[in-house]
């Protein structure tokens, strides 16, 4: 009978922290940075002047979500698309990661605006870029 109980314990406690888990949160977002991002935008989120623009302090980062959304999800300028590499959960974690790293200071993207944006086949949403050449 205990070991049932255990059994039981332990789903409740692994079901409860599931559900605390936001797909945004940091961890998720500093892992999915550090396997698909970090190696043109650097660890440090400086970028590497005249190739990959720095997400430190980047105004177009900071911007409307469902903008910034759409960079992962279709690509831009030399930037590849991530549709299929990635799921929504995974990209609103890694941009909330990235609008609230390296001193920046952002609202998080929910899954839902990722999820929306992936649908959308009118293009990008209306914000002119204030990246040079994107």
């Amino acid at each position: 009978m205990r070991s049932i109980f255990s059994a039981a314990a332990a789903a409740g406690v692994l079901a409860a922290g599931a559900a605390l888990a936001q797909p945004g949160d940091a961890t998720l977002g500093a892992k999915v940075f550090a396997q698909n991002c970090a190696a043109c935008h650097q660890a440090s989120g400086q970028g590497i002047k005249g190739a990959f623009p720095a997400l430190a302090g980047d105004p177009f980062v900071l911007g409307d979500p469902k903008t910034v959304a759409y960079v992962p999800l279709h690509g831009r300028g030399g930037m590849p698309n991530f549709s299929e590499d990635l799921s929504d959960a995974e990209i609103a974690a890694v941009l909330t990661y990235v609008r609230s790293s390296w001193g920046n200071h952002a609202p998080p993207v929910e899954v839902a605006t990722v999820a929306a944006v992936r649908g959308a086949t009118d293009g990008p949403p209306k914000e002119k870029s204030v990246l040079p050449g994107h």
